[in-house]
């Protein structure tokens, strides 16, 4: 999805912690299979050396900490009391500190692993607090609930829509259909931006149009997944 560094936001960029990022790519569904086996099998035994040395607890309780973190609605102190439970005694102050180190490793290694989108998206935006200030979140996702691009804009207009829309174009290539709900701006984006790629295209292939289905009902699924972010934003005490 999104490679680490600052989360990316127009005009202004903000620099967020890639925990954010990765929580955002890995989008609503907490049942990613792929998701789920980074804890145990993204670290291979050679980086262990490097990655976790000097740390006081075994790379397994750090990774499913950090995981958990990612992948499901828990605070820091939830997860604090969670591996107290479990007779491990750590502080939530050293777990923000082992999301912080590790969430750009996951992230790269998520990027490489990610399955390709599918041919259907759907694609819509939502407004969400980053550091106090309202800003609009654009997401697209694809028709198995994986995230396919997200951007952070201030304002909710056509030229957000249309760099929004390249970014996602040029990363994981032209959509069979999109849909979206009855927001004019949006089908202005898409129209632009696939008149725009068609244009560069060299392949000497004659490329179909992106169709665009207009349909609030059809689009429940991206709203729905709207509600997981925003769960997960929540328990994070925002971006």
């Amino acid at each position: 999805m999104i490679g680490s560094g600052a989360l990316r936001i127009s005009p202004i960029s903000l620099p967020l912690p890639p925990c954010a990022e990765l929580a955002l790519a890995e989008g609503g569904s907490v049942a990613n299979p792929l998701f789920q086996s980074f804890s145990y099998c993204s670290f291979g035994s050679g980086m262990e050396g490097s990655v976790f040395k000097g740390r006081h607890f075994d790379r397994s309780v750090i990774l499913l900490c950090v995981r958990w973190y990612l992948a499901y609605s828990l605070s820091l102190r939830d997860l604090e009391e969670m591996m107290a439970e479990r007779g491990i005694s750590v502080d939530h102050a050293t777990v923000h500190r082992w999301i912080i180190r590790y969430s750009p490793e996951l992230l790269e290694r998520f990027n490489r692993r990610k399955r390709s989108v599918s041919w259907k998206w759907h694609v819509d935006e939502t407004d969400i607090k980053v550091r106090g200030r309202w800003t609009y979140l654009y997401r697209a996702i694809d028709s198995n609930g994986d995230t396919v691009e997200f951007w952070f804009s201030e304002r909710r207009d056509l030229a957000a829509a249309n760099r929004f829309l390249s970014n996602a174009l040029k990363r994981h290539g032209r959509p069979e259909r999109v849909v979206i709900d009855g927001s004019q701006t949006n089908r202005e984006a898409i129209l632009s931006c696939d008149t725009t790629s068609r244009l560069q295209d060299r392949s000497r292939r004659k490329l179909k149009p992106i169709r665009i289905r207009q349909s609030t009902y059809l689009n429940n699924r991206i709203e729905q997944d709207h509600r997981a972010i925003k769960r997960r934003v929540r328990s994070m005490m925002g971006f």
